[in-house]
């Protein structure tokens, strides 16, 4: 198997410390509010690759952080007059929400930065005896010009970085490139929710340094809890490559003396409608902004198409989402569920398997593996699975699936689904039709088999008044619920 290591710009050879228990480690969000499409995009990209990396036979360990301190959570909730905690709670479990809804499977630790300040307290510590770390202005920064590979993840030149430059807020991206902070000085409060008073030794003297965490440390630290700061996979999206993952391995590796992590893989950025997404240009989502705009579609299909939608599009390519595209999807999705339900009420009229037939089956699941094992080349899996869905459709048409050939389809379904999960296996089981209903299709039938077309599509319209449709196909006509 390959991947492209961000680190390297190159494919390479999948070769993690453990195959049963591949370290992996997400960037969660900072919970300050709903989370965005771009974000969740990221997320639903990072649940694909470890699924397929489960389904090619990895074990894998997954720990995701939460920001819950930083200087927007902090403005917002004092605007809200609420505690940190309960602020960042509400969103928390908002996208909890969104995780659930997009059908990402939980990572096996979800946990708060602020409950690993004595793993920072510790990283900062040391960094500071290491002389990676110097106290001033209140805060403790971290020294760029110590870590001699610094600038390299990033593919920066460190000769054209000012290191005297240091970084105050978390807003980065307005900020110059250079020494950042570890530990930030915060002017303490009465009920102390946004300060810690740790102590650390400089000089030989305890020094009392109240503030919050920088940025950067977060990672690091659960990195170190969870992990000793070895992990095989650093997900993220293409944004955090600078600074923050070229920050990480910095600090990380200057405490260690160790490789952090032996891949890292990005996630490409989100547009819509070809332009960045912004709240300036009238163009930002949350996952609830698609329910509500697209309310005629249902929040399960919406779910499922934006699963789709990131499918078809590779992972280190730009996504471009457009409501339009959504209705697209659906339209896919809608496909699959026909030739699911098809599955589901076709009844085999032989036992076995033809030769053929499992050739067929073994093929697609060699070439669908293949695309996996490829950068998780996505959009190529998908199409092995367009392709075998037509083959399907063919083989119900003409009335040729054996017994032992329906399980197979179902296994193979069912095996992609365990990557993809846009399937809706709950269509294989037979609604029972009223009789009523039953006795009109009859009748429609008859008619047709009369030639009174007139007749025939005033009963279906009759049908499909009291919410059920007519099909007819190869296999012969039935009906189901609209």
């Amino acid at each position: 198997m390959k991947l492209y290591n961000t680190a390297t710009r190159t494919k390479e050879d999948f070769t993690p410390k453990d195959p049963k228990r591949v370290r992996a480690y997400i960037c969660g969000p900072t919970v300050y509010n709903y989370a965005q499409i771009g974000n969740l995009k990221t997320y639903v990209t990072e649940d694909v690759i470890l699924r397929a990396l489960r389904f090619l036979g990895y074990g894998t360990y997954v720990v995701m952080n939460i920001t819950d301190i930083e200087d927007k959570i902090i403005r917002e909730s004092k605007k809200a007059g609420e505690s940190r905690h309960e602020f960042t709670e509400k969103f928390l479990q908002a996208f909890l929400e969104d995780v659930d809804h997009l059908g990402i499977e939980r990572p096996d630790h979800i946990v708060r930065i602020t409950d690993y300040i004595d793993e920072m307290r510790i990283m900062i510590q040391s960094l500071l005896d290491s002389g990676h770390a110097y106290l001033a202005d209140g805060s403790i920064y971290y020294r760029i010009a110590n870590f001699s590979d610094y600038g390299k993840f990033a593919c920066l030149n460190p000769e054209h970085m000012h290191a005297g430059v240091r970084v105050h807020a978390d807003e980065y991206e307005k900020e110059s490139i250079g020494d950042f902070a570890l530990w930030k000085w915060y002017e303490p409060e009465e009920d102390g929710d946004n300060v810690w008073h740790l102590e650390f030794t400089i000089d030989g003297k305890t020094v009392s340094v109240p503030g919050r965490p920088g940025w950067h440390i977060e990672c690091s630290a659960v990195n170190e809890h969870f992990f000793e700061s070895e992990i095989d996979i650093h997900f993220g999206g293409v944004d955090l490559v600078f600074p923050h993952h070229q920050n990480e391995i910095a600090q990380t590796e200057a405490y260690t003396g160790k490789q952090f992590a032996r891949y890292w893989i990005h996630s490409a950025h989100l547009l819509v409608d070809g332009k960045k997404m912004s709240k300036s240009a009238g163009n930002f989502y949350t996952l609830r902004d698609l329910f509500a705009k697209l309310a005629d579609v249902g929040e399960r299909n919406i779910c499922r198409a934006f699963r789709l939608m990131v499918i078809e599009t590779r992972y280190r390519e730009p996504f471009n989402f457009t409501f339009d595209r959504v209705r697209a999807s659906v339209s896919t999705l809608s496909g699959f569920d026909e030739a699911v339900r098809r599955l589901g009420a076709y009844t085999p009229e032989t036992e076995g398997v033809r030769s053929e037939f499992r050739d067929a089956v073994q093929d697609a699941m060699g070439r669908f593996v293949a695309t996996l094992e490829d950068d998780i080349a996505t959009p190529e899996a998908l199409s092995v699975v367009h392709e075998f869905v037509r083959f399907l459709n063919v083989e119900i048409d003409a009335r040729r699936l054996q017994s032992g050939e329906k399980r197979a389809v179902l296994d193979f379904l069912r095996s992609v689904d365990a990557v993809f999960g846009i399937f809706d296996f709950s269509l294989l089981d037979a609604v029972e039709i009223p009789e009523e209903i039953l006795d009109l299709a009859r009748r429609r039938d008859s008619a047709r088999g009369e030639k009174d077309f007139a007749r025939s599509d005033a009963l279906r319209d009759e049908i499909t008044a009291r919410g059920y449709r007519v099909i007819d196909d190869r296999s012969g006509t039935r009906v189901e619920p609209i």
